[in-house]
C-alpha cells in the first residue's frame, strides 16, 4: 500500500468512527509514526514520496494507530504531545490536553507580572500555564498545585523538557499552600456535573473527570479559590481564572464580594468571555474602603 493510500484509508476509517477532522488526524498519525522511527515526516517529504510503497511493518504500525484514534482516544494522548503558547508539552490520560482557549489566560497573566514576582498556578495539571509563564517572562518564580499526584508527575516532566525550574505541590487547593503570591492563576474544573455526559467522547471518556467536573453549577471551585486563596494574594496582586463562557458574571461577583478591585472579564479570539480577574487592594486602598 502506498503512503497516499494509507492516509486515505486511515481518514476513511476515522471519518466512519465520527472523528472530527479525520483526514488531518490520519496525516498526523503517519507523521508521528515516522518521527518516532527517526525518519523524515514533513509535508514536503510526503508530497514527494506519497506514491512510494510503505513497508509492511510500517503499514501494520500505522493501522494500529488508526484503530486507537477510531476508539476516540485523543490524538494528543496517542502522540503524547500538544503545542501550547509555542511550546511543546507532554500529555497523557492524567491531565487535560492544553487548549488554545487557555492561551488567553496566559496572555492576560503575562501583562500582570514582572521580573521577581512569584506565581501560583492552582489546578496546574500538565503545568502548561505556569511553565509557559516562567518560560516567557524572565525572572519569575512559580509553584504549581494539583490534587492529583499523577498529574504532577506530568508537570514535573514538562518542566524538565522545557528546562524551566518550578516547584510543584500536591494539595487540595490551598490546604498545604504557604506564603503569598503576586499572581494566582487557575483553570479549574468548571463544567456543570449534568453537562459531563454531553461532552465529546474524546473529552468525556479519556480526559480526567476530576479536572472537568465543577460541581452541580460548575462554580464550586471559583467559590473556594476566592474564599481560601484571597489571603495568599499579596496586596496589589492579582487573581486570574479561566471560565466557561456563561460564568463571567457569577465569578466576577465572587471576586467583588471577596474584596477584590478592578474586577474585569476578557474575551478570547472567538469573542467568548474566557478570563475573569481581580486585584487585591493595597493597604492604603483598604483604608479608603
Amino acid at each position: 500500500m502506498t503512503y497516499r493510500s494509507m492516509v486515505t484509508e486511515g481518514g476513511r476509517v476515522l471519518a466512519a468512527a465520527g472523528v472530527p477532522e479525520a483526514e488531518l488526524d490520519a496525516w498526523y498519525l503517519l507523521e508521528y509514526l515516522r518521527k518516532e522511527r527517526g525518519e523524515r515526516s514533513d509535508r514536503q517529504w510526503y508530497l514527494l514520496n506519497r506514491e512510494d510503497e510503505a513497508r509492511a511493518e510500517e503499514e501494520k504500525a500505522y493501522q494500529e494507530l488508526i484503530e486507537r484514534r477510531a476508539k476516540r482516544i485523543p490524538l494528543q494522548q496517542i502522540t503524547g504531545e500538544q503545542e501550547f503558547m509555542g511550546l511543546s508539552f507532554w500529555v497523557n490520560e492524567h491531565v487535560l490536553i492544553p487548549r488554545q482557549d487557555t492561551e488567553t489566560l496566559v496572555e492576560e497573566a503575562m501583562g500582570k507580572v514582572k521580573s521577581g514576582d512569584q506565581v501560583l498556578d492552582m489546578c496546574t495539571g500538565s503545568g502548561c500555564i505556569l511553565l509557559s509563564l516562567l518560560k516567557l517572562v524572565p525572572g519569575l518564580t512559580g509553584t504549581g498545585v494539583d490534587i492529583s499526584g499523577e498529574a504532577l508527575k506530568v508537570a514535573v516532566e514538562n518542566g524538565k523538557r522545557l528546562q524551566t525550574e518550578a516547584s510543584f505541590l500536591e494539595s487540595d487547593l490551598f490546604e498545604k499552600v504557604e506564603g503569598s503570591f503576586g499572581l494566582i492563576v487557575s483553570n479549574p474544573p468548571y463544567i456543570a456535573s449534568e453537562e459531563i455526559p454531553t461532552l465529546m467522547e474524546e473529552v468525556r471518556d479519556h480526559e480526567p473527570i476530576g479536572a472537568l467536573d465543577g460541581s452541580a453549577d460548575g462554580l464550586e471551585f471559583y467559590r473556594r479559590l476566592v474564599r481560601e486563596g484571597k489571603e495568599h494574594v499579596k496586596p496589589g496582586g492579582w487573581m486570574l481564572f479561566e471560565i466557561g463562557c456563561t460564568q463571567a458574571e457569577a465569578v466576577m461577583e465572587f471576586l467583588k464580594n471577596g474584596g477584590f478591585l478592578d474586577v474585569y472579564v476578557k474575551k478570547d479570539l472567538a469573542g467568548l468571555e474566557r478570563v475573569v480577574g481581580g486585584r487585591r487592594p493595597k493597604q492604603e486602598e483598604r483604608n479608603d474602603v
